[in-house]
């Protein structure tokens, strides 16, 4: 039985939806101002295994992946570039796409806009203002009264003298406590037109917070099964959501909460605020085409499979450190597994899950998602194919892969193409494919000829570029770059 550890509770619990067979899955996506960075590919990533897994094990899922399409860093960039917001929101949800299929992340069910729910926003507002959890302000802002809600602080475990106001919330004379978070904000002349609705509050926008609100209730129903996101959003996001709902509607927003790890560099969280962030089209794009002004890009394959990989095989809940060092070691790692699919061609095979090395997998992943032990089954297929030159078992191989969302790659095109990140530090670029195809055929020809002397001064520039040799039977060479 699938057992998920949930952040409210603090402990892993066994998985009941509340429909049986049936996930409603509510996860927060991204405030589309600017390229995805590597953060974001893990909590992409992340989500996307647990998608999968739910399918693959016969649950019927709705998946939902909000957009945050209205918010200050939206208006401050649209202003900045002098372009109208739906220009800026539009081109980064393109480009945010473009990384999602570099990744593999395949996509969710729905992907509501946050500008398209303003109206069950606004209904949201009014309930809450109803109950007296909700209060306009002498500037014109509608804040949540924190402390007229009793559960506030259960899923971050603070208590209300020890919170602070969130970082996106500016503290202001118009709130009765630093600790009130704003609903609606007042607009203000100086903001583009497309940034103001009408509401009984007079012109203005949605908050941050109340957005995943109405969107989760109005796609998925309440209470959700699963609700998720990155660590960031435990507090002050999912922890208003928390109030914003249930001193709405009552009852509980979610049954399960999900949080992924950060990820790290030199010991600080990977973000855009702290500018030590990384792109994800940067670490997986061939570099002539990253333009500043196109959402799409051509893709590494090798690379962009080695980032999945890179977070995959940590523990979704797992602190992730990104180093250069990691990168390479993830990528020989997953070049050994394309190596034997290579070596040893799949069958097709449908993963029957009492087969023991199928069944220890599922173990893992039962077992709050562990990808980790699941990535270490794959290795153990992966010696057993090598020693046995089975296809049936480079085929489990190959279909358990395929459930974590790799391997899917044609062995023989992946081995032969171009990584930076590789153990070794000769350049990856100096030969391309159609070079090193015209050197292994000079070589097949030196060895006809009993020129031994000039194919092994081929193969060894070749090894010296980065490509290694392996001659089959019947006069065949194949090669493979490491």
């Amino acid at each position: 039985m699938l057992h998920i550890y949930n952040t409210l509770s603090r402990g892993k619990e066994p998985f009941k939806p509340v429909e049986p067979g049936h996930v409603r899955m509510y996860v927060c996506g991204m405030t589309v101002y600017d390229f995805c960075h590597l953060g974001h590919a893990r909590m992409l990533v992340s989500f996307d295994v647990v998608q999968r897994w739910l399918r693959a094990t016969g649950y019927t899922v709705t998946y939902v992946r909000n957009i945050t399409d209205i918010d200050d860093k939206i208006i401050r960039r649209a202003v900045e570039t002098n372009r109208r917001i739906g220009e800026v929101t539009n081109f980064y949800i393109d480009a945010m796409h473009a990384d999602e299929q570099a990744l593999g992340v395949q996509t969710p069910d729905a992907e509501p806009r946050a500008t398209a729910h303003v109206g069950d926003m606004l209904d949201i507002i009014g309930r809450l203002q109803d109950k007296g959890l909700a209060y306009q302000a002498d500037n014109g802002d509608v804040n949540y009264a924190v402390r007229s809600f009793p559960g506030y602080g259960k899923l971050s475990g603070k208590s209300l003298d020890d919170l602070r106001a969130g970082e996106r919330v500016a503290v202001d004379s118009g709130k009765r406590d630093p600790l009130d978070f704003v609903l609606w904000k007042s607009a203000k002349a100086e903001e583009p037109p497309e940034s103001k609705w009408e509401s009984s509050y007079g012109l203005g926008r949605p908050g941050w917070h109340i957005e995943c609100s109405a969107m989760s209730k109005a796609l998925l129903g309440l209470p959700l099964d699963i609700h998720g996101g990155g660590p960031d959003l435990k507090f002050p996001h999912h922890e208003n959501e928390i109030a914003q709902t249930e001193g709405a509607f009552g009852g509980q927003l979610a049954n399960t909460w999900m949080h992924c790890g950060p990820l790290m560099v030199d010991s600080d969280k990977m973000s855009k605020s702290l500018g030590n962030f990384r792109t994800i089209r940067e670490t997986v794009g061939v570099p002539d085409s990253l333009s500043a002004d196109s959402a799409s890009y051509r893709v590494n394959v090798r690379e962009a499979e080695m980032l999945r990989f890179f977070i995959v095989r940590n523990h979704y809940r797992s602190i992730q450190n990104y180093t250069p060092d990691n990168l390479r070691d993830a990528q020989s790692a997953l070049d050994r597994l394309y190596q034997t699919l290579h070596n040893v061609r799949p069958e097709v095979v449908d993963i029957d899950w009492a087969q023991p090395s199928a069944a220890a997998f599922r173990a893992a992943m039962d077992d709050d998602f562990n990808t980790s032990g699941a990535v270490a089954v794959l290795f153990e297929l992966a010696n057993e194919a090598n020693r046995s030159g089975s296809g049936q078992v480079s085929g489990l191989l190959r279909a358990l892969g395929g459930v974590l969302g790799l391997l899917q790659a044609d062995p023989a095109v992946y081995v032969q193409s171009s990584s930076r990140f590789t153990a070794s530090d000769v350049s990856r670029d100096a030969l391309d494919a159609d070079a090193i195809e015209v050197l292994v055929q000079a070589r097949l020809q030196a060895k006809k000829d009993k020129q031994f002397a000039q194919a092994d001064a081929i193969r060894e520039q070749l090894r010296q570029a980065g490509v290694e040799l392996e001659d089959k039977p019947g006069g065949i060479t194949q090669w493979r770059r490491v």
